[in-house]
């Protein structure tokens, strides 16, 4: 999961999984598999390392 902020600095949690598009424009806007759109104040590119890092900790070996 990542953790990402609305505009108004609220928190919350989307699953990378059902991620179907990042658009900048100017806001980041989120579009997942289901049409539902988030608007975030975190830059495409701190959400596409944030995307990576999920993944990467999926197959990582280290156990936490």
């Amino acid at each position: 999961m990542i953790r990402v902020h609305r505009l108004n600095g609220e928190e919350f949690i989307l699953n990378p999984n059902h991620i179907e598009l990042i658009e900048s424009r100017p806001d980041t806007v989120i579009t997942l598999t289901n049409e539902h759109k988030y608007v975030v104040a975190e830059p495409v590119d701190e959400v596409l390392a944030m995307i990576r890092a999920y993944f990467r900790s999926l197959f990582s070996r280290d156990v936490e």
